[in-house]
């Protein structure tokens, strides 16, 4: 088959919001050469899968995806299957073994080579590999927004950090700032194009511009962006608690446009397991930030990522961390039992606790957090707040997203779609609320 015969391709992301930006680079070089997106996997020419690698549980539903298309393959000989991401880099050995009818896997650095890959797998017609990290592999307007209303844009690749139980380091390689001008000029170009709602992306975007010669950091960047015409809502992620500073409350509290909601992972809040997976903070010092923005931004809502059972922590460390979720009561919680991954620090920690306590206490973390949730959401019935509507829900229902980042789901119809309207918060559940649109 030719590649020109190749028009449909079907792109599946798995992970983070960064792998979701990667995979619109992949849709705009794609349709650059002629390609076409389509919706289902079964009629497409080339199917490509974004990988995530972060927990094992990533890679066990990323190899029973790949063991499914198996079927396809056998049907179609030359249809073109094509691994990316995260898991590509760090598997590419294990996926070629076990599934031998991939065709191209490439890795984070090399997305911006995949129609070329493409166009070498049909003329030579083996399988290719390409992970090599070969630089800075960005280029912000090369990428086809999946919204119209809203975007996210990286200001930094790679990370510095070495948490010892994640694997993004070693995979996407180190930590690069993209230049300030590039990300302002990016960020102008969505808002002319209709683009309400911007989410800046970073492994740690506290630790943006430290690579510069010149003193320019996240809250410079920040400063800058929210003076753009246009645009009314800045939302950014992650923030690394060992990199937030003073300067980016203030930049927070001053704009309106940049809203009140910070995700701040906890992981433990044990300084004996916060030690051990090398997060280079205290409990204590979180809980300093955390004071620091309740005092200067008062509706900030905080959501954290909690590890539950890391190598090493018994049930006392545990209470720990159950103790400043009592203390800080975050809006909502990302909790995950840990999962080793081979190539971290981690992997090779003795584990002291069974899968089976540690269930438990995961058990216990949902309550207590649930239930907070719900105490929380309770506080904004009967508040009448904007929402920025996302889409079609479940039941007829439409939904949008609160400055908290808490989905709001109403009766209305698709007109609304990329509006920012005015809401009535009629009920609370533990995670979403129910509203009524205003007159």
């Amino acid at each position: 088959m030719s590649s020109k015969k190749m028009k449909k391709y079907y792109i599946e992301t798995f992970g983070c919001q960064m792998n979701e930006f990667d995979s619109e680079r992949i849709a705009y070089l794609l349709d650059k050469e002629g390609y076409e997106k389509w919706e289902k996997a079964e009629e497409s020419d080339v199917i490509i899968i974004n990988t995530c690698a972060v927990r094992e549980n990533a890679k066990n539903k990323l190899y029973g995806h790949i063991g499914r298309l198996k079927s396809l393959k056998l049907l179609r000989s030359d249809l073109l299957i094509c691994i990316g991401g995260c898991s590509a880099q760090n598997l590419k050995e294990e996926i070629l073994r076990v599934f031998p009818f991939v065709d191209i896997i490439f890795g984070t650095h090399n997305i911006s080579e995949l129609p070329n890959l493409i166009f070498k797998k049909v003329s030579a017609g083996r399988s290719i590999c390409n992970v090599e990290n070969d630089g800075f592999d960005y280029i912000l307007n090369d990428f086809k927004n999946t919204h119209s209303f809203k975007a996210c844009l990286p200001v930094s690749i790679g990370c510095n950090n070495y948490c010892s139980y994640c694997i993004v380091p070693y995979v996407r390689g180190k930590e690069k700032s993209i230049e300030p001008s590039e990300i302002v000029n990016a960020a102008k170009d969505l808002v002319l194009k209709g683009v309400v709602e911007i989410t800046l992306l970073g492994q740690n975007v506290n630790s943006y511009g430290k690579d510069f010669e010149i003193k320019f950091e996240f809250p410079d960047l920040l400063e800058k962006i929210a003076q753009i015409n246009g645009l009314k809502r800045i939302r950014f992620m992650t923030s690394h608690p060992k990199d937030l500073s003073n300067d980016l409350i203030k930049v927070i509290s001053k704009n309106s446009n940049i809203v009140n909601h910070i995700h701040l992972p906890l992981q433990s809040g044990s300084d004996k397991i916060l030690k051990s997976m090398n997060r280079k903070y205290s409990r204590g010092s979180y809980l300093e930030i955390i004071k620091n923005i309740r005092t200067q931004i008062p509706d900030c809502s905080i959501t954290t990522d909690i590890i539950v059972g890391f190598p090493g922590e018994n049930y006392e460390d545990f209470k720990e961390t159950m103790d400043i979720i009592e203390r800080v009561r975050f809006n909502k919680a990302f909790t995950f039992i840990f999962s080793k991954r081979e190539g971290t620090a981690a992997y090779k920690l003795e584990d002291i606790v069974s899968l089976e306590e540690k269930k438990e206490w995961f058990k216990e973390l949902l309550l207590t957090q649930n239930k907070i949730s719900m105490e929380e959401n309770k506080t904004l019935v009967g508040k009448n707040l904007e929402v920025l509507v996302e889409g079609a829900g479940s039941k007829g229902m439409m939904h949008g997203r609160l400055e908290n980042n808490s989905i709001v789901n109403f009766e209305g119809n698709e007109d609304l779609v990329g509006k920012i309207i005015k809401l009535n918060i009629t009920e609370a559940k533990s995670f979403y609320l129910l509203g009524k649109t205003l007159i």
